[in-house]
């Protein structure tokens, strides 16, 4: 086999290898069963904006024997609204939420967490549905897509079709997840907008260099080849 050809092959096969380790390949869990991950793994929350007359807040929690503590508050209101009522009470980044919106985190292997939405009338939902009151769904996740761009977020009718969804992993490291709340306000309506974030894994950096570096390789080896055809 030639050199140019073994160099074109080897970079090909690196990148390939690189690409693949980009999206860890583990088992995990991300949804309304739970979140649970087989290897330590860092996910960055973004607020995207709420609604509801409540002020509410939003916390990670470790699971244990269907216990959950508190171990990071996410992002707090600090007030239930920007302009009350105006669209379906909605809250954004900057008013009822300060700072700058983003939060990482790392859950740690083979550990149990959940996301808890407080509200200031006095209750907590979870995003695993089995440690809610009566096992309900008090949260989605689904691809960013598909939740935040293909429903009306101000119109609790039509968000309330966001219930069937209940899994984000298949989105964390492709594009990120959405989860987004319902805090049993105004009787219970299930309307699951009243607290949003969006969910993004974020890649170990080995893994960008190794990519990056892997890529270079077959460009590397891309333009040698074009350069001895031309000469």
């Amino acid at each position: 086999m030639n050199t140019k050809l073994l160099s074109a092959l080897t970079a090909t096969a690196a990148a390939t290898a690189l690409f693949g380790a980009a999206v860890p390949a583990q088992a995990f869990s991300f949804g309304t069963t739970g979140i649970t991950f087989d290897q330590d793994t860092t996910i960055k929350f973004n607020f995207k904006e709420s609604h509801g007359q409540y002020q509410s807040s939003l916390g990670i929690y470790s699971v244990e024997n269907s216990a959950a503590s508190l171990v990071k508050t996410l992002f707090s209101e600090t007030k239930s609204s920007d302009n009350e009522w105006e669209n379906e009470w909605k809250g954004t980044l900057g008013n009822t939420v300060l700072g700058s919106g983003s939060e990482v985190f790392t859950f740690l292997a083979n550990k149990i967490y959940t996301l808890g939405l407080d509200s200031d009338w006095g209750g907590r939902v979870f995003s695993t549905s089995a440690l809610n009151n009566l096992r309900t769904q008090q949260a989605v996740f689904g691809g960013q897509e598909q939740l935040w761009n293909g429903l009306n977020k101000e119109t609790t009718n039509v968000f309330k079709a966001a219930g069937e969804f209940t899994n984000g992993a298949g989105s964390l490291f492709n594009g990120g997840t959405l989860i987004s709340f319902d805090d049993r306000g105004n009787s219970k309506d299930s309307d699951f907008q009243d607290f949003t974030v969006s969910a993004e894994a974020v890649p170990e950096p080995m893994t960008m260099t190794g990519l990056a570096l892997g890529l270079g390789g077959l460009v590397a080896a891309r333009r040698r080849r074009a350069s001895k055809t031309t000469s």
